[in-house]
């Protein structure tokens, strides 16, 4: 039961990685795994092979948690899988209630990391401004280009995967930023497993050595790292307003006109269609008030439930 429950929070991971704006290591925390994921991760190490080397394979797999990523990581690769077209369509024909349903949910777990900071001194309170502020900045920097070399998306994977264990950051958004989301979503979609693998390497890299270094921060510096992560949760909810206008459009290298930059306005507002929302073919936006609130209140809800099973499987 255990591991089925793990999967399912593997999955919910996997899911939350999708979507720009939203990161998996939010989905970890609320669910309580997120101290195992980066403890299992930090133990790859060199320390490990050579316990690999001289006590053999399952005293090598004991000392990772071997079975605690299989089955974590079996959910996060299913999810993206098996989700990664479901998630197109839904942010292309009802991103308003998406956005709300991420909404609320990373609005339902900002108290949850509030009450981890047992002390809110001068430190912590700067420490909070200041994942603040670089979460709100990267949610407004202008996406790139990007390249299509291989070398090109095994660093975006080494980076977007350092995004994606850190509550608030989303690995997504980052790689919408470097100018490869589209396109490795576009190879996932495709199973294009040459791009897959490359930038699963990167990734693998990454997140080996970024771990460590989280694991090092919450274990020597714990009132500091947590102020940092609740700010990028904050900072992030500007990413994710449900309500958004299309400010300006690319051509991608189908041909085909897509959304490149957007703005979040009032339900009011939403309405009104842009110049670029006119290019895109959005000629009347409905802004769905009634259905966001209850996606939102949905969001909210299952971050309790989730934390209801946190407390039954640890």
């Amino acid at each position: 039961m255990k591991k089925i429950v793990l999967f399912m929070k593997g999955m919910a991971m996997g899911a939350a990685d999708v979507v720009p704006g939203v990161s998996g290591g939010t989905i970890a925390f609320i669910t309580g795994i997120y101290d195992s994921l980066l403890g299992a991760i930090a133990n790859i190490n060199l320390e490990a092979l050579k316990i690999l080397k001289k006590d053999g394979l399952k005293a090598f797999w004991n000392r990772i948690n071997g079975s605690f990523l299989l089955v974590l990581f079996s959910g996060i690769a299913t999810s993206i899988f098996s989700l990664a077209k479901v998630f197109q369509y839904f942010v292309q024909h009802f991103p308003v209630q998406l956005w709300s349903f991420f909404f609320g949910l990373i609005l339902a777990s900002i108290p949850m990391l509030f009450k981890e900071v047992k002390k809110w001194d001068l430190a912590n309170v700067l420490s909070l401004a200041f994942g603040t502020g670089l979460s709100f900045y990267i949610t407004i920097a202008s996406p790139s280009q990007g390249s299509e070399s291989l070398l090109y998306i095994f660093l975006c994977g080494a980076i977007a995967i350092c995004a994606m264990i850190l509550p608030g950051i989303s690995g997504s958004f980052i790689l919408l930023l470097l100018g490869a989301y589209h396109y490795v979503l576009g190879a996932v979609s495709a199973l294009d497993f040459k791009i897959i693998f490359v930038f699963m390497l990167g990734a693998l890299v990454g997140i080996i050595s970024f771990s460590n270094l989280i694991k090092y921060l919450l274990a020597k510096h714990f009132g500091v790292a947590m102020s940092v992560l609740t700010g990028f949760l904050i900072g992030s909810l500007n990413k994710i307003w449900p309500w958004k206008q299309n400010v300006q459009t690319r051509v991608n290298s189908k041909g085909e006109v897509v959304a490149f930059l957007d703005k979040n306005v009032l339900p009011g507002d939403y309405s009104i269609s842009s110049l670029a929302d006119l290019e895109l073919g959005m000629l009347q936006k409905d802004p769905v008030f009634l259905p966001a609130i209850f996606c939102i209140i949905l969001g909210f809800v299952l971050v309790y439930v989730l934390g209801k099973v946190k407390v039954q499987v640890n």
